[in-house]
């Protein structure tokens, strides 16, 4: 049985998406904190669990029989939220005698900082409970630095501001790495693998020129001091690590593609 934790998220559905496409629906779980919002999955043959990362109880039922389990891990970045509950999960599924554990780790999770040391945190847990496992340290969503609404407003105003980050941002598209994961949790010779998970790069203002080609509207880029970076300002520090500029092979080999071009995944932001 496979199980997967954070299933009506934008990673997990991709994921039970593609599992149920790989092998019958009666040998995925799902675990859902409200399992309504999973009806979905339930009406196509999936087993559908209650279990919430605070009620370590639900989660060691949740987990019953699980040869691998996909740890999605919680989006509550709050300090203090995401050890607790990684700890809960941790400790469900050694007591539940889970098989194998594929963790939605992040990259640096080597030595993680900021909110990225929760991972290294839950890396160590993991191993010090004896699991086999599997660590997917994902790169940051391309999603989540090329939203659509930025899309949109660099076409209209023919002009895309962003910071400098000094190197190329390796990000990847949410559903190569969801993809990944499952190619995992549905293959072999992963046990006690780790992953780095990455694209292969781009800049800001190579974004700017795929703007203007994939829309036939001319972008220009221009450079904002980093006390202008609103909402990204926090990130940056991250965003200039040697790692965020350093591509890795693990992705592509895992998709058995090549990763999502920013082209493409451009397009798809845009109107057709």
């Amino acid at each position: 049985m496979i199980v997967v934790t954070g299933a009506t998220g934008r990673f997990g559905t991709v994921v039970v998406e593609d599992l149920i496409a790989r092998v019958p629906a009666g040998e995925v779980a799902v675990v859902a904190r409200d399992p309504e919002k999973a009806r979905r999955f339930a009406e196509r043959g999936v087993d559908v669990r209650r279990g919430d990362y605070d009620d370590r109880a639900s989660l060691e039922r949740a987990f019953a029989g699980a040869d691998r389990l996909l740890f999605v891990s919680a989006s509550d970045t709050t300090p203090g939220v995401r050890p607790r509950q990684h700890s809960a999960i941790v400790a469900a599924a050694a007591a539940a005698g889970v098989g194998h554990v594929v963790y939605t780790s992040a990259i640096t999770a080597e030595d993680g900082a900021s909110f990225l040391a929760d991972h290294t945190t839950t890396e160590r847990a993991i191993r010090d409970a004896g699991l086999t496992h599997t660590f997917l340290r994902n790169t940051f969503y391309t999603e989540e630095l090329v939203p659509a609404d930025l899309v949109a407003a660099a076409v209209k105003t023919g002009e895309l501001a962003a910071p400098a980050i000094g190197q190329p941002l390796v990000t990847a598209p949410i559903a190569d790495l969801a993809l990944a994961a499952s190619a995992v949790l549905t293959g072999a010779g992963h046990e006690n693998a780790v992953y780095e998970l990455r694209g292969p790069g781009w800049t800001y203002p190579e974004l700017a020129a795929v703007l203007s080609e994939a829309s036939g509207t001319p972008v220009s880029y221009r450079e904002l001091a980093d006390d202008d970076a609103g909402g990204m300002a926090f990130i940056l520090p991250l965003l200039r690590l040697p790692q965020f500029g350093t591509p890795t092979p693990d992705l592509q080999r895992l998709l058995g593609r090549q990763v999502t071009p920013l082209e493409e995944f451009v397009r798809g932001l845009l109107p057709a």
